[in-house]
């Protein structure tokens, strides 16, 4: 089990025949069942809501008007996601992914983030959040410098939120798989959310720190293309 993260066991181990360890030849380890809340259950959190919840994981779900409205939401999704505020929703989580309008990225809340996996799937639009001085940070720089004490990672802004219900195959080899750009500066954090990635069918390429991350952001020559991870990385250099 990866440090600091919790888990009841699965029956299915990294390494046997379809996991994302085989396909890289990686050792066997067990999987955990994860507990991982959404901040934002629009397009992109409600879609990862879904498939992290097929992949067998415990999921909350939060939006900010309440838990009371995601009622007939939650009720698609299945038995292993329940409703949530975003505190608790965030205190729940081992890992915890935001997709909410980059104007409210203050609104974390950052003490129950605090030791956490954060996944920033957040993109900064100037139109729509109003004028943000980054100070020469990029967008996830930015968001990391309010959570001093969580582990951010960036992934799962670059791909429309149809094409991550429908495009992910486990069946697929790694390399053939659609890719999902991920960044950030702690390595650990990063081998985590990359196989919860390869748990949904997708592919994880790594563009390097979150200062880096900038090549994941709106207008960047890889914003939403479809790539699979050959290609990705052939773009990449």
């Amino acid at each position: 089990m990866t440090p600091g993260l919790r888990g009841r066991p699965r029956t299915t181990r990294y390494g046997e025949p379809g996991t994302g360890a085989a396909m890289r030849g990686g050792p066997a380890w067990e999987a955990v069942i994860m507990k991982i809340g959404i901040l934002g259950a629009g397009n992109i959190g409600g879609s990862l809501a879904q498939l992290f919840a097929q992949a067998g994981h415990e999921i909350a779900l939060s939006n900010s008007r309440g838990p009371d409205t995601l009622t007939d939401q939650v009720a698609t999704l299945g038995p292993t996601v329940h409703a949530s505020t975003a505190v608790d929703a965030a205190a729940f989580g081992d890992v915890v992914v935001e997709a909410i309008p980059f104007g409210r990225i203050e609104a974390l809340p950052a003490p129950q983030l605090a030791g956490k996996i954060l996944v920033s799937a957040s993109n900064y639009y100037p139109q729509r959040d109003g004028e943000i001085d980054l100070a020469g940070a990029s967008q996830t720089e930015f968001v990391a410098r309010g959570l001093p004490e969580t582990r951010v990672v960036k992934a799962f802004n670059t791909i429309w939120y149809r094409h991550l219900r429908s495009q992910g195959d486990t069946s697929k080899p790694e390399a053939a798989r659609r890719a999902i750009f991920l960044a950030g500066d702690d390595e650990a954090a990063k081998r985590v959310v990359a196989d919860l990635i390869r748990e949904i069918g997708f592919g994880p390429v790594d563009t390097g720190s979150l200062h880096h991350s900038r090549v994941q952001e709106p207008g960047a020559d890889i914003y939403n293309q479809e790539m699979t991870v050959a290609e990705a990385r052939a773009a990449l250099g």
